[in-house]
């Protein structure tokens, strides 16, 4: 199956009450995993690299690893740039073949948060790539500053911003973090069920490694349409591969360890589809 574009995914997670999961991937396996594991659950899925991601390898080498893997798939998969910093990292994305690229200026102020969306966005909608921005402050990366609730997104600016950018998808801030979560995370679920009904576009939901089931499925009730999974898949592929090697001892096949890995990660891949309800939803997807 060819890839489908990010917002035709989101739009039919909206429109049927379950959220996608979109996974960033690291290497070949990573691909493999997400794409078996939305295979044996009958999900749409978002396969995702990150700025950083594509910086360890070109996105022509992703693209390339995707298109693979859908070769013989029957399920909506989109591949989109996770957290892209510029006009020309996007640009990038979509002359490899992306069909979603995410611009993430919500460090700035709003207005220049405004403009460098519509800059990709006027890139983008012309030929059919899907665009997500972020408004609010997420925050967990390293140097990330912590504003607390002052730092989540608010109603009005979140439905002024997407009529003035006509974004596909926004990223909104209501209490999640990137990374490994050092306490226990306090989501604003009054503030999303507010934004789900001030907006019109798919929500999504940044550092949801490390919620509990029932946060996510909260997240889902009260709007969310898109979550993001990192953290959590490279721990388990990191965490698998020194496993391996702590129980054999006797190998040189590297296949050995990243077959391991891959099957672990496919696990976790399938238990957060099931956790998002996306699980038995791409054969209803037109």
């Amino acid at each position: 199956m060819a890839l489908v574009t990010g917002n035709e995914i989101l739009q039919h997670a909206k429109q049927n009450g379950y959220a996608v999961c979109a996974f960033n991937v690291e290497n070949m396996e990573m691909v493999q995993a997400v794409v078996e594991a939305a295979e044996e659950t009958d999900s749409p899925v978002i396969i995702q690299t990150s700025a950083n991601t594509v910086k360890y390898a070109n996105m022509d080498y992703y693209y390339a690893m995707v298109e693979a893997a859908l070769k013989h798939a029957k399920v909506p998969v989109a591949l989109h740039l996770d957290h892209g910093d510029s006009t020309e990292l996007a640009l990038q994305a979509i002359r490899a073949g992306y069909t979603s690229v995410m611009i993430d200026a919500s460090k700035l102020s709003f207005e220049e948060n405004i403009k460098q969306t519509k800059a990709v966005v006027d890139l983008c909608q012309p030929i059919g790539v899907s665009t997500e921005a972020e408004l609010g402050n997420v925050g967990g990366k390293p140097g990330d500053e912590d504003f607390g609730a002052s730092g989540y997104t608010k109603p009005l600016e979140a439905k002024e911003f997407i009529e003035r950018t006509c974004v596909s998808s926004l990223a909104v801030a209501i209490g999640t973090a990137h990374g490994v979560y050092k306490g226990e995370p306090n989501l604003d679920l009054t503030l999303l069920d507010e934004l789900s009904k001030t907006v019109d576009v798919p929500l999504v939901l940044h550092g949801a490694s490390g919620l509990s089931e029932n946060d996510v499925k909260q997240c889902i009730e009260n709007g969310i349409s898109k979550i993001n999974y990192a953290t959590e898949l490279r721990i388990m592929f990191t965490e698998s591969v020194k496993e391996y090697f702590d129980t054999e001892t006797s190998f040189v096949d590297p296949k050995k360890f990243m077959e391991y890995a891959r099957t672990k990660v496919k696990e976790l891949a399938k238990e957060k589809m099931y956790t998002c309800g996306s699980n038995g939803k791409a054969s209803t997807f037109h």
